[in-house]
């Protein structure tokens, strides 16, 4: 039993809604399996914000001189963070180093009991906390997140040539924030000259996803018409 499979949400480029897709495809999932969310994010950790978990703490357990955490549960996701450990209004300045202790013993020491799927809400970048979550926590798949963005797309092509390097399976790609909607109709407005983002990172798009307060005022008890289709075209693939 345990954890069946890890699915790491990941981008190198920072700001493209990693954290809001990685807790809309938990809540999702949830429907269906026992799902659990790592935040391993650990300068900019999200998801007690997204979670509205601000004031929350996971209860710490001692047996036999030897601590854990207790993950806190919202509906049918078990969640776990450093932003439940650290100070909200301090910056972390960590070296690599202390960084990777701190992913692996957020992951080792949580007990997260029978999972179908646990999430790893990555941080931005290509450095230490990736080399520590592909050789440490061991992802099945990868997730990249991009926007329309050619800053984003250049920088998800990076991520791509990693994730190949550390030979984890990407499942595809999520194209965020690729659109908005017209508050008078349900018309779609770009608001980029549009990229072909599966010819110019060579990877599926799982589906697009608007501009909308909808997705940013996250609200677990309420998943969104626009995550159904993506959690069909990862199932199939995994």
């Amino acid at each position: 039993m345990g954890i069946k499979q890890i699915i790491a949400i990941a981008s190198a480029k920072g700001g493209v809604g990693k954290s809001t897709i990685c807790a809309h495809l938990a809540s999702q999932f949830s429907k269906d399996f026992k799902v659990g969310i790592l935040d391993a994010d650990i300068y900019g950790p999200n998801q007690h914000i997204l979670f509205d978990l601000l004031d929350s703490k996971p209860e710490v357990q001692i047996e036999d001189g030897n601590k854990s955490f207790i993950p806190i549960k919202v509906n049918n996701i078990s969640l776990n963070s450093m932003g439940f450990v650290l100070d909200n209004e301090k910056a972390v300045m960590w070296r690599g180093p202390m960084l990777s202790g701190a992913i692996k013993q957020l992951k080792d020491l949580t007990q997260w009991g029978d999972l179908d799927y646990l999430f790893i809400d990555m941080p931005p970048g290509t450095g230490d906390a990736y080399l520590t979550v592909a050789s440490e926590i061991k992802p099945n798949y990868v997730l990249l997140v991009t926007s329309q963005s050619k800053l984003a797309v250049q920088d998800t092509i990076k991520s791509k040539a990693m994730f190949e390097r550390l030979k984890i399976p990407i499942i595809g790609i999520v194209d965020n924030m690729s659109y908005s909607i017209s508050p008078n109709s349900d018309e779609k407005i770009s608001e980029f000259t549009p990229i072909n983002i599966e010819n110019e990172i060579g990877l599926k798009v799982l589906g697009s996803i608007p501009r909308t307060k909808q997705l940013t005022d996250f609200n677990p008890n309420k998943s969104s018409i626009f995550f159904e289709s993506i959690y069909n075209e990862i199932l199939k693939i995994i």
